[in-house]
C-alpha cells in the first residue's frame, strides 16, 4: 500500500506500483521530449518505481526501416493505378534504391555511421524525391557547389545530414499519401484536437480501422506493457499533434487489460482541457490531470493504493462511475516547491537512437532539432507574466518560482553524468537575468564544460558585462520575444521593451558570440499594414545590423485565457461566440476593425525572413517582399544603427 509522505519525504510502500510513462507521436526527433523525464525523476525521488519510454520515436523508426518500406509498398500497390500520385509511383519505380538506403540513412542521422557523409554529399547515394527541388533555388554564379555557402569545404556531414533530412522528408510525403494523410512528424493530426470544442472527429477517428501507423503503434504499446508491466501509465500531450497518438495508445491498453489507469496530462490538457465535461474521454482514461503533474499524482497514487478517497484527488478530472458525468476535482493542497521536485532522469531513453535532422541550415534555427539536449528549467514560470497575448493565468506561467544556482548547477551536474551529453536547452518561458547570472558564475566557479541555450526577454538588464559572462559559461544562443517590431504595439502587448532597448540589448549578445532568435508576431489586434511593413523594416535593419540571426513570424491568435481574450475591449476587438465546448477550448477567433488581410501580409513576412535568415535580400526594399501596393516604411534608414550608438 502507498501513503503520503512530507513535502519532500518518499512514499512508502511503491514498489509495489509501477508507473510508466509515454512519449506519445509525435513530439521530436532529435532529442526526447522532456515530460517524462521530469515526471520519472520526481516520482523515483519519492520512492515510486516510475519508468519511461518513447513511442513517438519508435514509431518512425519502425516506419523508416527496410520492413517498415516494404508494408508502405504493399499499401501502394493495393491501390488502383489510376490513383497512385506521381510521388508513389516514382517510389515504386525507384523501391529497390530507397529500401537499400533508408536504413543506413537513419543509421548516419543517428551518428552510429558518419562515414557515410561523404557519399550523402556528394548526392550520388539517396534517391532524390520532390523535396530536394528546393536545393534548385541555390545557385552558384561560378558554378560551384550552391551550397558552399552554408556549409563551405569543410561542412561535409553537416551537407550529409541535409541531404538525409531531404530524403526522410521524401518518406514522410510518401507515407502521408499512401498510408496516413494525417501523419506529421510534428503536427500529427492536430486538427483532431486543436481548439476543438467537440471530442467527435477525435472519436470518429478512433473508431476507424486502423492504419499501418495505428498497428505499428499498437505493436509498440504492447511491447512497452510486456517489458514494464505497469499498474499505471502516464500520457503527456504537449502538443495537439500529440493527441491522437495518446489516445490511440490508451485505446490499445484498455483493449489489452482494462485494469492498467491511465492518465493523460500535459501541456495541451493544462491549456485546452479546463472545461472538460466530454465522458467519452474517460472510455480511455481514467483520470485527467492539470497543470504541474507533482501533486496530482501524488495524490492520484495515493488515492489507487486506497489512502485516500476520491474526494480529495488534486486538479484531476474523473468519470463518476454512478453518474457517468464528468467531475473535477481539487482538493488545494501546496504544490511541490520547484526545488524539490528532483533531477530529470533519462535512464530508460535510447539516446543513441535519436535523429539529428538538419532542416534549416540557419545556425540559430537549426538548434531545435540538430543534435541530442538535456531539457532543463531554470525557474518555474514567468517572473514577466504582462504579455497581454500570453496565458499568463493560467499555472505553468502564472507561478513563478526559483531555485538556487547551487542546485541548478547540482542537477546539470547529476544529467552530464547520466546522458554523457554536456549540452543544455533551458525550456523555462523566460529564464530570469539574475538567476542566469548566478547559475553562470556557479558553472565557472565548478569549472564545468558545457554548451546552453534557452528563452529570455530582450530586457535592458542583459547587459554586454552579463552578455560576456553567460557566453564564458557555455550560453551559445538565446530566443526571445520580440514579437512585433512597433513601440506602440509593444507597449499595448505589455511586453515592457521597445525596439532600441531590443536592438541594443540583442547586439551585446551578438557582440558576445551568443546567436539570437527573435520570435516575431503579426495580426496583433489594430495592426495595420503600415504598422506590418515597419515591423519588417525593424527586422531587416536587426539582421543587416547583425543584432539577430534568426527569427520566426508567428500569426497571432487569441486564446481565451490570454489578457486579450479576457478583456477584448481594451484591444478594440470584438471575440466571435465560441460553440458549446464539452473538449478543447483556447482558440477564439475576432473581429478586428482594421480589416487587414493578415494572411496574404504574412506570406511575405516570412519570405522576407527565410532569406534574410540566409543573408539574402538585406538591401531590398522591404516592399518588395509584398504583392501589392502597400506604403513605404515610416522607419528611418538607420534607425537601428543610431539606437546601437
Amino acid at each position: 500500500m502507498l501513503h503520503a509522505a512530507g513535502a519532500s519525504g518518499a512514499i512508502a510502500g511503491a514498489g509495489s506500483m509501477r508507473v510508466l510513462s509515454l512519449i506519445p507521436p509525435m513530439t521530436q526527433l532529435n532529442t526526447p521530449y522532456p515530460s517524462t523525464a521530469y515526471l520519472t525523476g520526481f516520482l523515483r525521488s519519492r520512492g515510486v518505481d516510475a519508468v519511461q519510454a518513447d513511442l513517438a520515436l519508435g514509431l518512425v523508426l519502425r516506419l523508416f526501416s527496410g520492413p517498415g518500406l516494404d508494408d508502405i509498398k504493399g499499401r501502394i500497390e493495393a491501390m488502383p493505378a489510376r490513383k497512385r500520385s506521381p510521388l508513389l509511383q516514382g517510389f515504386l519505380e525507384h523501391f529497390a534504391h530507397y529500401r537499400r538506403t533508408v536504413e543506413p540513412a537513419i543509421a548516419f542521422l543517428q551518428g552510429r555511421d558518419t562515414s557515410l557523409a561523404h557519399r550523402i554529399a556528394s548526392r550520388g547515394l539517396l534517391p532524390e524525391g520532390p523535396r530536394f527541388d528546393v536545393l534548385d533555388v541555390y545557385v552558384d554564379p561560378d558554378g560551384g557547389d550552391p551550397l558552399a555557402w552554408a556549409f563551405g569545404a569543410l561542412g561535409v556531414q553537416d551537407k550529409a545530414r541535409h541531404m538525409a533530412t531531404l530524403y526522410l522528408n521524401d518518406l514522410a510525403d510518401i507515407l502521408r499519401e499512401a498510408v496516413d494523410p494525417r501523419f506529421e512528424f510534428v503536427r500529427y493530426a492536430e486538427s483532431l484536437a486543436m481548439a476543438q470544442p467537440s471530442f467527435e472527429p477525435l472519436a470518429r477517428a478512433l473508431a476507424e480501422p486502423p492504419t499501418l501507423v495505428d498497428d505499428y503503434l499498437s505493436q509498440l504499446t504492447h511491447a512497452a506493457l510486456a517489458e514494464h508491466a505497469p499498474q499505471v501509465v502516464l500520457l503527456s500531450v504537449p502538443f495537439p499533434g500529440s493527441v491522437y497518438g495518446a489516445f490511440r495508445i490508451a485505446q490499445c491498453i484498455k483493449a489489452h487489460n482494462p485494469a492498467i489507469v491511465t492518465v493523460l496530462g500535459g501541456g495541451f490538457a493544462n491549456t485546452e482541457l479546463r472545461e472538460l465535461s466530454e465522458p467519452r474521454v474517460f472510455d480511455y482514461f481514467d483520470f485527467v490531470t492539470l497543470d504541474d503533474g507533482e501533486r496530482p499524482l501524488l495524490a492520484l497514487l495515493e488515492h489507487l493504493a486506497g489512502q485516500r478517497g476520491a474526494s480529495r484527488l488534486v486538479r484531476t478530472y474523473r468519470r463518476e462511475p454512478d453518474t457517468g458525468q464528468v467531475r473535477y476535482i481539487n482538493l488545494v493542497e501546496p504544490d511541490v516547491p520547484f526545488a524539490e521536485v528532483g533531477t530529470p532522469t533519462w535512464d530508460g531513453l535510447p539516446l543513441d537512437r535519436y535523429l539529428a535532422v538538419l532542416d534549416m541550415l540557419n545556425p540559430m534555427h537549426r538548434l531545435w532539432s540538430d543534435g541530442h539536449w538535456n531539457k532543463l528549467t531554470v525557474a518555474h514560470g514567468c517572473y514577466w507574466k504582462k504579455c497581454s497575448f500570453c496565458d499568463v493565468g493560467l499555472d505553468y506561467i502564472g507561478r513563478y518560482d526559483g531555485a538556487s544556482s547551487s542546485l541548478l548547477a547540482d542537477r546539470i551536474e547529476t544529467i552530464i553524468a547520466e546522458t554523457g551529453h554536456t549540452g543544455f536547452h533551458f525550456v523555462d518561458e523566460a529564464a530570469p537575468p539574475k538567476a542566469l547570472r548566478g547559475l553562470s558564475e556557479e558553472i565557472l566557479r565548478r569549472n564545468l564544460t558545457l554548451s546552453w541555450w534557452g528563452n529570455i526577454r530582450f530586457e535592458k538588464s542583459f547587459t554586454p558585462e552579463l552578455c560576456q559572462l553567460m557566453a564564458d559559461s557555455g550560453c551559445i544562443a538565446v530566443s526571445g520575444g520580440l514579437e512585433v517590431a512597433s513601440d506602440r504595439l509593444l507597449k499595448l502587448m505589455k511586453k515592457g521593451v521597445s525596439v532600441e532597448q531590443v536592438a541594443r540589448v540583442t547586439r551585446s549578445f551578438s557582440d558576445a558570440g551568443i546567436l539570437v532568435h527573435a520570435y516575431l508576431m503579426y495580426g496583433f489586434p489594430t495592426q495595420t499594414v503600415q504598422d506590418t511593413v515597419d515591423a519588417l523594416e525593424y527586422v531587416r535593419q536587426l539582421f543587416a545590423a547583425g543584432c539577430i540571426q534568426s527569427g520566426f513570424f508567428h500569426r497571432f491568435v487569441c486564446t481565451v485565457h490570454s489578457p486579450v481574450g479576457q478583456n477584448p475591449d481594451e484591444y478594440g476587438i470584438q471575440l466571435r461566440p465560441l460553440p458549446p465546448v464539452s473538449f478543447a477550448k483556447n482558440d477564439v477567433g475576432f473581429i478586428d476593425p482594421t480589416g487587414v488581410d493578415h494572411d496574404t501580409l504574412g506570406v511575405a513576412l516570412n519570405k522576407a525572413l527565410y532569406n534574410y535568415m540566409h543573408g539574402i535580400g538585406l538591401d531590398e526594399d522591404v516592399r518588395y517582399w509584398f504583392t501589392g501596393k502597400v506604403p513605404r516604411t515610416r522607419v528611418g534608414r538607420h534607425f537601428v544603427e543610431k539606437a546601437l550608438g
